[in-house]
């Protein structure tokens, strides 16, 4: 329920909340695609709310260019270390949020285009299928273009539910959906999508200063789980 709310507020950051509980209980082959299944039923939830904020002309290169990085980050998972490289990133989430809360005129990237947003959208995809961490590089981006609430949405819903089904697709090609998993599916879906509920009805009362404050704090959060869950 509480990776659900996050989801429904933010768009994102379910693996990220969820992972810290539900590795106390089940392996991680179980807990990976439960996540890419219970995001993607948020996210589907959840995008008729949004749907008002999706530029197509804008998606469209995050889809693409993620849906090449997911695989070209599965064949890196053999040769990189994942433990420093959560540490890095969580150091780097950490950073950067604290920088963004104390500037007073935030910086704004108006130039790179459609390759620019591309670009990024591949990164996810590569860190999706390395580390499942396909969330961090969008989020700053969107928020570094200075889009709107409603447009970030507009890209991080269809963004993620993507990658995620890709991800969930290929854990079923795996053989990872066994009895077990359909077990904890059934369990985590309803209370998912309540949480999911929940966070939308709060994401429509907070304005685009308010859900800036919002995604920064779950970046700081996400940084020190990283960081957290390498050194364990």
């Amino acid at each position: 329920m509480v990776g659900g709310f996050v989801n429904g507020l933010t768009g994102t950051g379910y693996a990220l909340i969820s992972l810290g509980f539900w590795l106390q209980a089940m392996p991680p082959s179980t807990a990976a695609p439960l996540v890419a299944l219970c995001s993607v039923c948020g996210h589907a939830q959840a995008l008729p709310s949004i749907w008002r904020g999706v530029r197509w002309p804008r998606l469209w290169p995050f889809l693409l260019a993620g849906l090449i990085g997911v695989p070209l980050g599965t064949l890196l998972l053999e040769h990189v270390h994942v433990q420093p490289l959560k540490v890095g990133l969580g150091l780097f989430l950490i950073l950067y949020s604290a920088w963004m809360a104390f500037v007073r005129y935030p910086p704004r990237v108006r130039r790179g285009g459609r390759l620019a947003d591309a670009a990024v959208g591949l990164t996810g995809g590569v860190m999706g299928g390395m580390a499942s961490l396909s969330g961090p590089a969008p989020i700053i981006w969107v928020q570094l273009r200075g889009w709107g609430k409603d447009e970030q949405r507009g890209v991080l819903q269809p963004y993620n539910m993507t990658i995620l089904f890709t991800a969930l697709v290929s854990a079923g090609v795996a053989g990872f959906l066994d009895r077990s998993y359909l077990i904890w599916a059934a369990i985590s879906v309803p209370v998912s999508l309540t949480g999911t509920r929940l966070g939308l009805l709060l994401y429509r009362r907070v304005n685009d200063a308010a859900f800036r404050r919002l995604v920064l704090i779950l970046l700081t959060l996400s940084g020190v789980t990283l960081i957290a869950s390498a050194l364990r």
